[in-house]
């Protein structure tokens, strides 16, 4: 018992991504965009951590007009930067209406 403990300590100790990835670059080279059929990418950190800290405040809104209520766990970007979709749980949202425009931040 004493060994699993300190292996789960020493999990612990590292970065999240290293343990769990959001998405693993495999599946990540085959993935678009639903809609442009454009490469997507990971969302960078800042622009997630700016989506959550106005989730809260009702200023996140998709394509289809609805307030986004749930905070993302990351994001995929489209290579022209226009919109964001959703990962949560580690499953990309690849929904066109879940697609949140990068323009109104």
């Amino acid at each position: 018992m004493a060994s699993r403990e300190a292996g789960a300590a020493k999990l612990g100790s590292l970065p999240f991504p290293f343990i769990f990835p959001m998405i693993k670059p495999e599946l990540l080279k085959i993935l678009v965009c639903p809609e442009s059929h454009q490469d997507l990418e990971l969302a960078p950190q800042a622009l997630v951590d700016r989506i959550n800290a106005l989730i809260p405040q009702g200023k996140v809104v998709n394509r289809a007009g609805k307030a986004v209520t749930e905070k993302i766990d990351g994001g995929l970007t489209r290579k022209d930067g226009k919109y964001v979709y959703p990962v949560r749980g580690s499953i990309p949202i690849l929904l066109i209406d879940e697609a949140i425009p990068v323009s109104s931040f």
